[in-house]
């Protein structure tokens, strides 16, 4: 049976977010439409780490928007609760923070302004608002006085800039710092590169150099021996995992083993594959409901099977399922002993796309850096509805 590579012999330090102590210094990204309670349980049964809520909007928070407020859900052995929020004014930030802290109980809050996605940044938010350098002091600031009261730790996860010519992570870690952010994480890619090409460790190295406070390193960590190699070329206080989770909770396990200088286990055989299967859609179904959880699994599917010899008849009914017992029958024509299909260790998985040409930004953008009118409010309105891709 094949095994993971060896990662380290040595024990990682906890992660420290302020107060809040994390084990394993592993975070769970959050991704729209997949790190919802189900996923979050799923993943957290392998290995110690943060599990973070999907983006979650400030003003659709504060405004009780209905679809805002059923994201908002967590699963009943989720005893450390952790959101990120999206938002462009420093009013609604702050608010949306003191009501997760006062009415929701969570025990982090992250900050979005790393979103590439253009249906955000052409509004100013997600990866183009740390541009405008006042208004992000304003945001940083306003959470990290609303969450202090509760002493709750409040992060920030940004990239590199808007494009090689306009960069912004080291301004952004200063004004993290000076604002009193617990710690900042780095994807490193820019806007423009989307979830394109390589991630750009040497930028999560000079922002570890540049700031006093823990960084985080985000981007290209498919298998346990990235991170690792990571943390250690970057000094990195943790990383930040999203994709390469994809299809493969038991990536937390491995996380865990590695940065608890633990040998390395087998990779799951099909047979073990199918048992994380059936186990993730018992939980979408605890939380959603038979029906709805079993076509939220469906999306999961081809990212379970990558690389699996499972015949393209079975994947497409697998993606069609509608019920429990349907998904049993299917499942047990796969074949249990079929090994990890190895050539998929440490390829990209999820989306990837292309480069941009240019990044979608509001009109005169780039013309300053400061984000604010004259009577301090910010130039960009945030949307109740506004953005859930992260």
């Amino acid at each position: 049976m094949s095994t993971l590579t060896a990662t380290t012999t040595t024990a990682a330090p906890p992660l420290r977010l302020g107060s809040l102590e994390v084990a394993t210094p592993v975070v769970l990204a959050p991704m729209a439409g997949i790190t919802n309670a189900a996923f979050r349980r799923l993943c957290a049964e392998q290995g110690a780490g943060l599990y973070v809520c999907e983006m979650t909007t400030s003003r659709g928070l504060v405004e009780r928007d209905e679809t805002t407020l059923r994201m908002l859900f967590f699963d009943e052995r989720e005893t450390v609760r952790s959101v990120q929020l999206y938002g462009t004014d420093p009013v609604y930030v702050a608010r949306a923070t003191q009501i997760l802290c006062e009415e929701y109980g969570v025990a982090h809050v992250d900050l979005n302004f790393g979103c590439p996605v253009p249906k955000v940044t052409r509004k100013g938010g997600g990866g183009a608002l740390p541009w405008k350098r006042t208004l992000l002091g304003q945001i940083l600031r306003g959470a990290v006085a609303a969450a202090e009261p509760y002493g709750v730790p409040v992060t920030m996860k940004t990239r590199k800039g808007l494009d090689d010519d306009h960069l912004t992570y080291l301004d952004a870690g200063r004004i993290a710092e000076e604002s009193g952010c617990a710690a900042i994480a780095l994807h490193g890619r820019t806007v423009a590169q989307a979830y394109s090409g390589a991630a750009d460790w040497t930028a999560i190295g000079a922002l570890v150099d540049h700031v006093s406070i823990p960084v985080l390193g985000n981007g290209d960590i498919w298998e346990a021996a990235d991170a690792v190699r990571m943390v250690e070329q970057t000094g990195a206080a943790g990383v930040v995992v999203g994709r390469g989770c994809l299809g493969r909770p038991w990536l937390f396990r491995d996380l865990a083993d590695a940065f608890a200088g633990a040998p390395s286990r087998a990779l799951p055989t099909l047979g073990e594959v199918r048992a994380m299967m059936r186990r993730h859609a018992e939980l979408l179904c605890h939380h959603l409901g038979e029906e709805r959880g079993c076509k939220e699994f469906r999306k999961h599917v081809s990212w379970y099977l990558k690389g699996f010899a499972a015949g393209g008849e079975l994947r497409r009914a697998l993606a069609l399922v509608e019920r429990l017992d349907q998904l049993d029958a299917l499942l047990a024509q796969l074949d249990d002993d079929e090994p990890f299909p190895v050539a998929e260790l440490g390829t990209p998985r999820g989306r990837q796309g292309s480069p941009r040409s240019r990044v979608v930004l509001p009109e005169g953008w780039l013309d300053d850096t400061d984000g604010t009118r004259p009577d301090g409010g910010p130039v960009v309105r945030e949307d109740a509805g506004e953005a859930t891709g992260g």
